[in-house]
């Protein structure tokens, strides 16, 4: 299969953008009325003095807060228009916090009447600055689409029109129909009564979303097609992408609880991509964090390893090999070469064994050890792999003479997610040569299970693992 080639730019999903700005406005919330009131307040001659302080510094920052939250100040349309925003926000929050303060005054402790105003005046000058810095972030990404989740059609005919419908009239939402597909003929699927054009079949829904973003697929056909149903879900499930069935494919109704909604249509949840919003954002940033740190910390350790690959034999430090990514998307992945230069295989066509001539004797040392794998701590940097994760394997590996998807059914699944440095399967003892059907067929199998139960302690648990895992397996050459 051809590997992808991203041609529009990645989902920024609304609700990490909105989680992030609440926090940067709950902690300056917070900090500027404790400092304020502490230093303007008579609380020293109050009975419980602290203790009011910080009851009315936290009820302060969550009424700040549910009042932009209440107006809409979140939403990224608001983000996008900041200094209407700045303006709304500015406007509530003084009010508030004036009427609060009051209120503190009045009933509690004793403070100076120039609090409120300057208070006022800080949260003013906060929020003309952070939205004003969130519209000049937002405002290209916006314009970009990357707000707008891509959503395709499956299906044809008064079940995808009833769904299209049902999508057209709901208001305010951030969502961009790319079009749709359907396997059938012209006669047995006719076009929809609206402006969406029929793309292609499914074969053709496939390999769009390898070469483009889609972050949602809907099918739009009878419930009561069950053969076919489970033949478009087949042919679709490997993809990094939601997949839903209309609520509207169907007279039979199911309970509320059963559906998830897209405005005014109700969806059966089918697949899930694996990793999506704020835990993509979690393991993205624990990702960078902790490559950042182990390069640092595996500094010496790499420069050792450059100077005997140097002193041995003659050509570059590192190798660079074509590997399939996310989404199948070809990657180039950095390793310390570990073969010597002239006898290097760029595309893994002939997988090494042991006492391969043609590695050198550091490059048994390091292929033994997982040395050679350390540059990939700046793979993890670019965003082209995570520290756990199925690991990627080389477009042209084999297994038994066969390539790796034509062995193992649903192969490609395990591009549902980045891959990763060291993995499930590798500190279970899959690790090294896959020479035969059945290790590779044990490490899709752990590689999905991986999936499937992703966390972020899952992760650590793994990386805690990885060091021992090393010593133990005599597989890799």
């Amino acid at each position: 299969m051809a590997a992808a080639t991203r041609t529009v730019a990645r989902y920024v999903d609304g609700e990490v953008v909105q989680r992030l700005l609440k926090a940067l406005d709950f902690t300056f919330f917070l900090a500027t009325t404790t400092i304020y009131t502490t230093s303007f307040g008579d609380w020293y001659d109050t009975p419980n003095g602290i203790s009011i302080i910080a009851f009315f510094a936290l009820a302060l920052t969550f009424l700040c807060l549910l009042l932009l939250r209440d107006l809409g100040l979140y939403k990224v349309s608001a983000l996008v228009n900041g200094t209407w925003t700045f303006a709304k926000s500015a406007a509530a929050l003084t009010i508030a916090g004036c009427a609060a303060y009051k209120g503190l005054d009045y009933f509690l402790i004793p403070v100076e009447a120039r609090l409120a105003v300057d208070w006022a005046l800080a949260v003013t000058a906060y929020l003309a600055l952070s939205r004003l810095l969130a519209q000049a972030w937002a405002r290209p990404i916006a314009s970009q689409g990357r707000f707008r989740k891509r959503i395709a059609i499956v299906g044809g005919g008064r079940v995808a029109d009833d769904a299209l419908h049902s999508l057209q009239a709901s208001r305010d939402l951030e969502i961009e129909v790319i079009g749709l597909f359907d396997d059938r003929d012209v006669v047995r699927s006719s076009a929809p009564l609206n402006a969406h054009k029929k793309m292609g079949t499914i074969t053709d829904l496939a390999n769009y979303a390898r070469n483009n973003r889609v972050d949602l697929i809907i099918v739009a056909i009878p419930l009561s097609a069950e053969a076919r149903l489970l033949h478009i879900l087949k042919r679709l499930w490997e993809l990094p992408v939601d997949i839903r069935i209309s609520g509207k494919a169907s007279d039979l109704k199911f309970s509320s609880k059963a559906y998830t909604y897209i405005g005014r249509l109700p969806l059966l949840s089918v697949f899930d991509r694996p990793l999506m919003g704020w835990a993509l954002f979690l393991k993205t940033m624990f990702d960078r964090v902790i490559a950042s740190a182990a390069i640092v910390v595996l500094a010496p350790v790499m420069l050792a390893v450059a100077a005997a690959i140097r002193l041995e034999s003659t050509g570059p430090i590192l190798f660079k090999q074509k590997r399939y990514g996310f989404n199948n998307e070809l990657i180039e992945v950095f390793k310390f070469r570990s073969m010597y230069a002239n006898r290097c295989d760029a595309n893994a066509a002939t997988l090494v064994s042991k006492g391969d001539p043609r590695v050198t004797r550091v490059g048994r040392f390091i292929r033994k050890t997982s040395l050679d794998e350390l540059p990939q701590l700046f793979n993890v940097l670019t965003g082209q792999l995570s520290l756990v994760g199925p690991r990627p394997h080389a477009t042209q590996a084999k297994a038994d003479n066969t390539l790796y998807e034509q062995v193992v059914d649903g192969y490609f699944a395990r591009h549902r997610v980045r891959p990763g440095i060291t993995g499930w399967a590798q500190v279970n003892g899959w690790r090294g040569e896959t020479d035969t059907r059945e290790k590779i067929e044990q490490r899709v199998k752990y590689d999905l299970d991986y999936i499937d139960h992703w966390s972020l302690m899952f992760d650590v648990a793994i990386l805690l693992r990885t060091p021992f895992a090393l010593f133990k397996n005599e597989n890799a050459y």
